[in-house]
């Protein structure tokens, strides 16, 4: 029988993880933080409870999906979640933090023998509702084994990375990847407009050989259109990259393509463009060379 799950964060990507799990029979319980986030609970098969002690007597597995560290330490440790957790019971943070705050509520939850998984996953929008997103784990590979059946309807490849925050850590690098291969197909379609190539053609010939990638494969439609409607969001990017800094400075390693890329989005997100797709590094790379599509 499947543990009765306790999600928090029925966001763009927390409603449709909701779906899939109970499409796949499994309970799901949440705690609104929201009204928006009620109605998206809801929609996606979701029980309501009512207060931390309800949420956390009725959750077998806590899954939370947030968006950004402050918001994971509240809801587990500052909401009081964590005096009331049964024994046993496993926290899976499915947000995208930083690597010392996972390590953190790692280490608080173990004096109350409550189990954590940092699992940060990686696919947008699009995956969590298809049920493939990669999930990449940090923690003890025990928890992983026993969360796993529950995380399957979630995503098709999930991967153990190593201890306690190694998710998180793992999760900053495949952002840092995601950000400058859009910034490099943003540059190349700039040059391809700029020399009269049939950039859908050129498009296809690209993703037939070594430069073809999961990014272009997933953005291509969007860019031949300019549809910068958000799948995931520049403003969460620009968050992301924060993340990449800090843990590049803790660990003591320089990262250059990575603080140019980092800055040009930031100017997305200074420049008022902060909700829109983080696709739109296409615009910036347009206006930088004074042109249009």
């Amino acid at each position: 029988m499947l543990p009765r799950i306790g999600f928090i964060g029925a966001g763009v990507m927390g409603a449709p993880m909701i779906a899939n799990l109970t499409k796949a029979g499994v309970e799901v319980v949440t705690l609104p933080r929201s009204d928006r986030s009620r109605e998206r609970a809801a929609e996606a098969g979701a029980m309501e409870v009512h207060g931390v002690v309800e949420f956390a007597q009725q959750s077998d597995v806590v899954i939370t999906m947030l968006p950004d560290s402050p918001d994971v330490h509240d809801a587990v440790i500052d909401s009081g979640l964590i005096d009331h957790l049964r024994r046993g019971t496993i926290v899976v943070d499915m947000s995208t933090i930083r690597p010392d705050m996972a390590r953190q509520i790692h280490a608080a939850l173990a004096p109350a023998s409550v189990g954590m998984l940092d699992a940060p996953v990686s696919g947008g929008e699009a995956a969590a509702i298809d049920g493939t997103l990669s999930i990449m784990v940090g923690g003890d590979a025990g928890l992983l084994d026993q969360v796993r059946p529950i995380l399957t309807s979630l995503g098709t490849t999930i991967t153990h990375v190593g201890g306690p925050g190694a998710g998180q850590a793992t999760k900053a690098a495949n952002q840092l990847v995601v950000a400058a291969n859009l910034q490099a197909l943003a540059e190349a379609i700039v040059l391809l407009e700029a020399t009269g190539v049939d950039v859908e053609a050129a498009l296809t010939a690209i993703g037939g050989g070594l430069a073809g990638s999961t990014a272009l494969e997933r953005k291509k439609k969007a860019f031949l259109s300019d549809d910068f409607r958000p799948g995931f969001r520049i403003a969460l990017h620009d968050k992301d990259l924060a993340i990449v800094e800090s843990t590049a400075r803790s660990a003591g390693i320089a990262l250059p393509l990575f603080a140019v890329v980092s800055q040009i989005v930031a100017s997305l997100k200074a420049t008022g463009r902060g909700d829109l797709d983080h696709g739109a590094l296409l615009l910036l790379a347009r206006e930088l060379n004074g042109t249009t599509r």
